[in-house]
């Protein structure tokens, strides 16, 4: 009896460190982004704004205005949101045309995002993609769309800060949980 005892605790230590140790290494995976968007110049096919975040959708609109991409989806929709409810200061971006944006209403999950954005680059045949979110979601988001693309499919980070540039330290912590809950299934 003691000794099953004794195992039982050794055994609790074990998965607790094995735990500590796989989510330490994910943090670390997870603080390694940084903006990319007002870094660097983007161009392709179409880019995808994945909703939940302030800034994203103007990067998109930014990246659309200049010409940077042909068509922009903004998966995630609310099904009965519409393109100025979403984007109010849509007309003061007189040069682009409503059909180039397309509203992707059907997902509700990061992996949502990636299956119905990679049907709607099918049929705009986009080649290659830009992927606009948050840095602290992109080490996800962009694991994920890998995965869900072709691996000949070019892929590219477009990474924005929060509107206060902080993160809070249970905003990592809470990403960090996410993206081992969907290391487990998705990537």
């Amino acid at each position: 009896m003691y000794l099953g005892k004794i195992f039982l605790i050794i055994f609790c230590f074990a998965v607790l460190f094995l735990f500590s140790f796989f989510f330490l290494l994910e943090l670390r995976r997870v603080s390694l982004q940084r903006v990319t968007a007002w870094n660097e110049d983007y161009k392709a096919d179409c880019a995808v704004v994945l909703t939940g975040g302030a800034g994203r959708i103007r990067e998109g609109f930014d990246l659309l205005s200049r010409g940077s991409v042909r068509k922009l989806i903004i998966s995630g929709v609310h099904f009965n949101a519409v393109l100025d409810d979403i984007f109010p200061q849509r007309p003061f971006y007189g040069d682009i045309k409503a059909e180039d944006i397309i509203l992707e209403k059907q997902s509700r999950t990061t992996y949502g995002n990636a299956q119905q954005t990679y049907i709607l680059v099918q049929q705009l045949q986009c080649e290659d993609l830009l992927l606009i979110t948050s840095y602290l979601h992109m080490y996800r988001a962009y694991k994920v769309f890998r995965k869900n693309f072709p691996p000949q499919y070019r892929l590219y980070k477009v990474a924005v800060a929060p509107p206060s540039h902080q993160v809070s330290a249970e905003s990592y912590v809470m990403e960090t949980f996410k993206s081992l809950f969907y290391s487990l299934w998705a990537y």
